[in-house]
């Protein structure tokens, strides 16, 4: 997973009853479905971490082919289309009802303040103790605090495995930061609502069919090798997904009042997410088109699971499900577990308390989530939560913030 984490603003602890639980994610609809969002990226962590298990136990000795497809069934790309639909939502809101919109600088500030710090403390911590006698790996060491080990096909998986989806977060931030001023300005010159949010729907479908038409290319026209990773894993690759959850935002943004999915609807589009996510994973065979097509398929039943609930009535069965104070607190420090999980993995490994043996796989199950949300917790409070407060330096205009106005204007 990614990193899964991501495009929430930090939250205070869903077991403080005077914090209320998890506070409205960044760019979340009003009358946040903030709970549910986060009772979204809870499941995510959860099964990221089991998937990662699997394909840990499995891979290098293939036993039980559907235990042996369930390893390969990847799920990080629903967290790509909740990160594109919470950070797109305010740019799409703005760009419809032709309202304002915040600036580049404060978008990239308060995503630095929330990725950066903890990434780059775990990528140093992990590379330090791969590399234990300089002057080590020092590429590796480069590629991944710039985030440019997606593009080498040696290291992508290096150090921190997982990290290369951190990779395509960091690329859509400075996409973002370009398209959204640049769709609000073209929007502005359509003079009705409705041709502006066509022409911003548009545009998102444009985006989706760019990825599709590169790995079709690749895959049929130069043949290219599912093991290239840079190839299929690069942000041209994967930002399918990224697309979606924008053209989630224009939706949710053009809706007015009323949900816009009521009665049995929200039901029927679960039920329809969930046969596309499973018929992608259906058609995903070493070696085959499916492997390449996993990706953009799956994110159209990512898409349609989270519209069933940003777009759904909320006193749905499902929602309540979501909003658990539970998965609440795994959503929580979801990003925290995602970036901690691989290694706690590998060193559980390697002192013997779990087995790469296919037999003992709920054991090692067990143990790595359990021991995966510990250590979340704990970096969550010691280094997420803190390096948060670092939004504190600037104010809601983006400007610096004055701790001491008295003393600026006396001149002291």
């Amino acid at each position: 997973m990614t990193t899964a984490t991501i495009g929430r603003s930090p939250a205070p602890s869903p077991t403080n009853p005077r914090a209320g639980g998890p506070q409205t994610p960044e760019g979340a609809p009003p009358k946040a479905r903030s709970r549910e969002l986060e009772g979204y990226r809870g499941l995510a962590a959860l099964s990221i971490i089991i998937f990662h298990v699997c394909q840990y136990v499995f891979q290098p000795n293939p036993a039980n082919p559907l235990v042996t497809q369930l390893a390969r069934f990847e799920i990080v790309d629903v967290l790509f289309v909740l990160s594109a639909f919470l950070l797109t939502l305010p740019y799409a809101r703005a760009a419809i009802d032709r309202g304002s919109h915040q600036s580049a600088g404060q978008f990239l500030f308060r995503r630095a303040v929330r990725i950066l710090p903890l990434y780059w403390i775990a990528v140093l911590v992990v590379w330090a103790c791969r590399n234990p006698a300089l002057p080590g790996d020092w590429r590796d060491l480069v590629e991944h605090l710039t985030f440019t080990h997606v593009f080498d096909r040696e290291r992508i998986f290096y150090t921190l495995g997982p990290a290369w989806s951190m990779c395509l977060e960091i690329f859509f931030y400075g996409l973002l930061v370009f398209l959204g001023p640049l769709a609000y300005r073209l929007a502005g010159r359509l003079a009705t609502r409705r041709s502006r949010v066509v022409a911003l729907a548009a545009g998102c479908l444009v985006l989706y069919a760019v990825p599709v038409a590169w790995n079709n290319v690749a895959y049929f026209v130069f043949h290219q090798p599912f093991n290239n990773w840079p190839v299929y894993f690069g942000p041209q690759a994967r930002f399918g997904a990224f697309a979606l959850g924008m053209l989630l935002s224009v939706v949710v943004a053009a809706r007015r009042s009323a949900p816009l999915l009521q009665g049995v609807w929200p039901a029927v589009v679960r039920l329809a997410a969930l046969a596309v996510i499973i018929g992608a994973a259906w058609l995903d065979r070493p070696n085959s088109w499916g492997q390449i097509a996993y990706h953009d398929i799956a994110a159209i039943g990512w898409v349609l699971l989270l519209a069933s609930t940003v777009s759904g009535s909320p006193d749905q069965t499902w929602s309540r499900a979501l909003s658990r104070r539970s998965l609440a607190w795994v959503g929580l420090i979801s990003y925290s577990v995602y970036i901690w999980h691989e290694p706690t993995l590998l060193l559980l490994n390697h002192l013997g308390i779990t087995s790469r043996e296919p037999s003992a796989l709920p054991w090692t199950i067990a143990v790595v989530l359990v021991t995966s949300l510990g250590v979340g917790f704990l970096s969550y409070w010691a280094l997420e939560y803190p390096t948060s407060k670092l939004r504190s330096l600037r104010d809601r205009s983006g400007q610096a913030r004055d701790y001491y106005p008295e003393l600026s204007r006396s001149g002291s």
